[in-house]
């Protein structure tokens, strides 16, 4: 078994995962705003040409999504420089931040608006990024790029990697075309899915990278570009799905649930590849996963009060058509998908369920009535 990292540093963290802990953070920042700056760019080129979730491509020659990306590209390079550096059950979980910046700025720039309860699962998202930080594995001594690859190709990570591709495939060829466009979690799963894979592999980049400027090269093992392709491969098919979810979906949706979903594949990959939990006691792994659930009690608040405002009863987005009479009117419920397109003519209303009953039974007879005029 490899030794840990040493050099002890505040609070009993190792120098190493400190580094890793300051640049997860700052990763944290820019992504988060990415998000936003994204989707703004996806909603201008929206305008002029395909959307996004329906295979167009006009987003390219908007800037607004390359400051975006820019953004995102800046905070993914902090975060490969913070996994050379620390262990991926530390780093990861640590993406809850951008959640946090992503649903303020979402609040703030693109009125999707933010529930009270949506706040505290911020502060729970703290909360839990705070406690697994503390408690998390020291870094193991790797002396070269070799050494991950061994890991990698060790049966039960293999036996990972291949559920994970077959799953991803099967999403892409056969639940995409079907259900992307309705179900969040097609999109967000393929990302998801090949993230943790994106994960390992820019960890044992971070790695060589690292040991090579420490002057023992790493660049000629043909491992160290293996890694690449898999990262170059993997990210690129990420962008790809993210941009359609964010297109699709509500941004203050999107983002909890695919860090949910990402930070949970990528802690088990690490954890069958890494062997983070052989170097650590019962008791913090249990404080671990106590943070991580408490992380995943705070999206779950975003993720649940997303539709909902401080205002009492429950309220649906309705549309009252302009040929609709004084004796009679349609509703039309808009679908999570279209509610950030909703026009000025879209009004909040209440409706309890002896209305929504009445209505049931008496509409019908009123169309009728009208049909007969």
């Amino acid at each position: 078994m490899a030794a840990p990292s040493s050099s002890a540093g505040f609070g009993g963290m190792s120098t190493d995962n400190a580094k890793g802990l300051a640049l997860a953070v700052s990763s944290s920042a820019f992504i988060g705003a990415s998000f936003i700056v994204k989707k703004m760019g996806l909603r201008r080129a929206a305008d002029s040409g395909v959307r996004a979730g329906y295979g167009g491509y006009s987003y390219l020659v908007e800037p607004l999504w390359w400051i975006g990306m820019i953004s995102m590209i800046v905070g993914e390079i902090a975060n490969f420089a913070a996994y050379a550096f620390a262990p991926a059950i530390l780093v990861t979980p640590l993406g809850a931040l951008s959640i946090i910046i992503s649903a303020a700025l979402a609040h703030s720039i693109l009125q999707e608006k933010l529930h009270t309860f949506g706040i505290l699962g911020c502060v729970l998202c703290v909360v839990g990024s705070i406690t697994i930080a503390l408690h998390a594995p020291q870094e193991r001594d790797i002396d070269s790029v070799r050494e991950v690859w061994d890991l990698a190709t060790e049966p039960a990570f293999l036996s990972y990697a291949t559920v994970v591709v077959v799953a991803a495939l099967f999403l892409i060829y056969f639940v995409v075309p079907q259900h992307g466009q309705t179900n969040i979690m097609v999109y967000i799963g393929v990302c998801s899915l090949l993230g943790s894979l994106t994960v390992m592999s820019v960890k044992a980049l971070g790695i060589a990278l690292k040991l090579t400027f420490s002057g023992v090269n790493q660049l000629f093992y043909p491992q160290t570009w293996a890694f690449a392709l898999i990262v170059a491969t993997c990210v690129s098919t990420q962008i790809n799905y993210l941009n359609k979810a964010l297109d699709t979906f509500n941004t203050a949706v999107v983002s909890p649930i695919y860090y949910v979903m990402f930070t949970s594949l990528t802690i088990i990959a690490s954890v069958i590849m890494f062997k983070d939990w052989d170097r650590q006691n019962p008791t913090q792994i249990v404080t671990e996963m106590c943070g991580f659930v408490t992380i995943l009690s705070g999206t779950f608040l975003l993720h649940k009060t997303k539709d909902m405002n401080d205002s009492t009863g429950p309220t649906l987005s309705t549309r009252r058509t302009k040929h609709a009479s004084q004796t009679a009117f349609a509703i039309e419920v808009l679908p999570l998908k279209y509610q950030d397109c909703v026009d000025d003519e879209t009004l909040p209303l209440s409706l309890p369920k002896a209305d929504n009953h009445y209505l049931m039974q008496e509409l019908p007879l009123r169309y009728k009535d009208l049909n007969m005029t």
